[in-house]
């Protein structure tokens, strides 16, 4: 059983109080727009991003693709990163129910793609292609607050091109609180929004998309008619207000951990551990079994995922100072069983 479980920030669960806010949650027939507590969180995220309407969403994977539909038609084509979720990690989406092209460039190390490769992917106003609408960029980018600049001179170029931008917001509040940003300002660079709120917020479901209101109004019918359409969704509107006005400040808990998880790994070169900008770390073992070092971890009860040798760590609500003192004894553990005998390491993290 996992005990310290780091594989992602949406493993987290309702505290108490969370639990109470939904057990006395007003509700309605949210499809037909009259639940209380959901409009309220609707504005409230609205607000919050500095945009005129927002649209609650059972999923990040689903406000996005309903953000990408309402951008573009059958036809038409987004530029994104090649390692970008929307293009990599949400099933094809935009291509087969939306029948969107995606244009997908390389993403440089910090996140960011090239400016000079988005403005040569930028289609000429000729049948032959398909037609660039849109520019969807990621923050944060595996953990990596996109810089400021870099946000302005990306969807500027993109405006002057006639294209709009889309902004997958899955982590912008571990953005702004990194950046030292409000919210509002990073996603005013962008004409819509998506934000999760069943990540480092701590929400059981959901994520809403913010924008123009016209826009949103465009989302609700694509919403409906991507099975989105839920009812009495004021239990879960509940949760994330709840997350939304009290597990943002705490979000800089989740970075200073991550960031002293991410020395403690790099304790031992073998792990190949980068540094940690928010609450990810990411390490790519060298001349290690990566899976039998991730077997060990889970038979002490700790749980990290990985994928295609890289293994991703991922701090949340629901991990402490213990929790990563536990990976360090566990790594020491780790390494005095392998053949080769290894130099003697600085404590824990903790300790």
């Amino acid at each position: 059983m996992i005990v310290d479980d780091f594989r992602s920030d949406t493993v987290t669960r309702p505290g108490a109080g969370m639990r109470a806010a939904m057990a006395a949650a007003e509700v309605g027939d949210a499809v037909y727009d009259d639940c209380p507590t959901t409009r309220r969180l609707e504005a409230m995220s609205a607000e919050r991003l500095g945009k005129e309407a927002a649209l609650f969403f059972p999923t990040g994977t689903q406000a996005n693709l309903a953000g990408l539909m309402a951008h573009c038609g059958r036809g038409d084509e987004y530029i994104v990163g090649q390692m970008a979720h929307t293009y990599r990690l949400e099933g094809g989406g935009a291509a087969v129910l939306g029948s969107i092209q995606p244009q997908p460039l390389p993403n440089e190390a910090d996140g960011t793609i090239a400016l000079d490769a988005i403005a040569g992917a930028i289609k000429p106003d000729d049948f032959h292609f398909a037609r660039t609408r849109l520019l969807a960029l990621e923050n944060t980018f595996n953990g990596q607050v996109l810089p400021d600049a870099y946000l302005e001179a990306a969807t500027g170029l993109a405006r002057s091109r006639g294209l709009a931008t889309h902004l997958d917001g899955a982590r912008l509040m571990n953005a702004a609180v990194a950046s030292g940003r409000d919210a509002a300002w990073i996603a005013a660079q962008f004409d819509t929004v998506s934000m999760c709120l069943s990540k480092g917020l701590g929400a059981p479901v959901g994520s809403v998309l913010v924008g123009p209101r016209e826009f949103i109004e465009t989302a609700r019918r694509i919403r409906k008619m991507l099975g989105g359409g839920m009812r009495q969704t004021g239990v879960l509107a509940a949760a994330a207000i709840y997350a939304i006005e009290r597990n943002i400040a705490r979000l800089d808990e989740d970075h200073r951990r991550a960031a002293a998880l991410s020395q403690l790994l790099m304790r031992y070169p073998e792990l190949g551990a980068g540094s940690a900008h928010t609450n990810m770390v990411f390490m790519t073992p060298k001349a290690l079994d990566t899976s039998a070092f991730a077997a060990f971890l889970r038979s002490r009860g700790i749980g990290v995922s990985g994928r295609y040798g890289t293994l991703r760590w991922v701090t949340h609500l629901d991990v402490d100072d213990a929790a990563v003192q536990r990976v360090g004894e566990a790594c020491e553990h780790f390494f005095e069983r392998q053949a080769s005998p290894v130099t003697a390491r600085a404590p824990a993290f903790g300790g």
